[in-house]
């Protein structure tokens, strides 16, 4: 946000935050944000409303669900919760514009890998932490 507000343009990967789809369950990118009516629509084709917003970390949330879930027939695929809920933070669309830009020239992260990776290890080094210097698990 500080970046989109100063007139930077940034290149770095949106932060993938839930862990249902390492768990098997549909990602939060499944569920897919109409802003002409502030909601989610959801794999199995329902509407997510909004219900509430909260303050977390200095962060404002807003939180979607649905009240179709208890009788859907993609639940399991979903959440084991009785609803599955979706937290947006209010200015996701700075975050989503730049997945965009990322998506569209991704030629840009193997740029800041050889820009800003290097320079990152070294520091991360000169602190002492040099207990995993390989890469891949194998050689680790």
């Amino acid at each position: 946000l500080a970046c989109h507000e100063a007139g930077i343009t940034a290149f770095v990967p949106k932060a993938k935050t839930s862990a249902a789809a390492a768990a098997g369950r549909f990602g939060r990118d499944d569920f897919i944000y109409d802003a002409a009516h502030n909601e989610y629509r959801c794999p199995a084709g329902e509407r997510l409303i909004w219900r509430y917003a909260t303050v977390e970390k200095g962060l404002k949330l807003h939180r979607y669900w649905s009240s179709h879930c208890q009788g859907c027939a993609l639940k399991e695929q979903c959440t084991p919760s009785a609803q599955r809920r979706v937290s947006r933070w209010e200015h996701e669309a700075v975050l989503d514009a730049m997945q965009s830009r990322l998506d569209q020239a991704p030629e840009m992260m193997r740029i800041r890998r050889q820009t800003v990776e290097h320079p990152f290890g070294t520091l991360k080094a000169w602190m002492g932490a040099t207990h995993f210097l390989t890469k891949t698990l194998d050689r680790v």
